[in-house]
């Protein structure tokens, strides 16, 4: 059997309430693009029926994995992706709050030869239609600042929850990777560019959800994991 053209992995941790009706919509977009296409959910250890409704919602579209205990977001994460089989990877919250319809943006991207494509609530086309609390938000752009100063210059948001990945720079720069908390993205997008994989941002609609699960404690542990990244890198960890 053949790859499928898209692999969409979506970490859902107590998510039984919300991952049925984003499965959903993801299915229709899904099919009205006809995009071959699976759907891989990873059960982070959730306390409620994630798994089962996730798999009634999934309709024979995908998989849910299931992880023993909670790992993290990172975990989940990079699990999905090395599981994964489609020719090019979404990495994809529950919330949708980057809508599932804005992946035609970043699909046009990666035709023009880009190895990730991620989407971008920091640059000026962006359309942040609900804000993040201001606490929060203002926390984001100094973390930016870190990771622009220490690990990925350039790049102006690496933690929006959307991301495009062609399968070889999946592989190469999740099986590297070793981080289970929020910063995983920083970690994976510089494992892929130190390997010379091209990386681009795309401006994209954005709506906060309320009901995030990052916690100002676990987004503060965040900044110190970007030291981290960059002492595995001058270590050669990534090489």
């Amino acid at each position: 059997m053949s790859a499928p053209q898209l692999s969409v992995v979506i970490p859902a941790f107590n998510e039984s309430a919300r991952l049925p009706a984003t499965l959903a919509r993801i299915r229709e977009y899904l099919q009205r693009a006809a995009l071959a296409h699976e759907i891989l959910v990873v059960d982070d250890g959730s306390r409620d029926d994630t798994a089962g409704r996730a798999l009634a919602a999934l309709q024979g579209c995908g998989r849910v994995l299931r992880n023993e205990r909670n790992r993290g977001k990172g975990f989940s994460v990079r699990r999905g992706m090395l599981e994964a089989s489609g020719e090019r990877r979404l990495m994809s919250d529950a919330d949708l709050s980057t809508p599932i319809e804005e992946l035609n943006r970043l699909m046009r991207r990666m035709d023009e030869g880009f190895d990730i494509v991620i989407a971008s609530r920091a640059l000026p086309e962006a359309n942040i239609e609900v804000h993040q609390p201001f606490l929060r938000e203002n926390m984001g752009r100094l973390f930016n600042v870190l990771v622009q100063a220490l690990v990925l210059p350039g790049l102006h948001d690496t933690q929006c929850g959307f991301k495009l990945w062609k399968a070889e720079a999946a592989l190469e720069a999740f099986s590297r990777a070793r981080l289970d908390g929020f910063s995983f993205d920083v970690e994976v997008l510089y494992a892929a560019r130190r390997r010379g994989r091209r990386i681009v941002e795309v401006p994209v609609t954005w709506r906060n959800d309320a009901a995030t699960r990052v916690t100002l404690l676990g987004g503060s542990a965040a900044f110190l994991d970007v030291v981290r990244i960059r002492l595995f890198g001058l270590l050669g960890r990534y090489d």
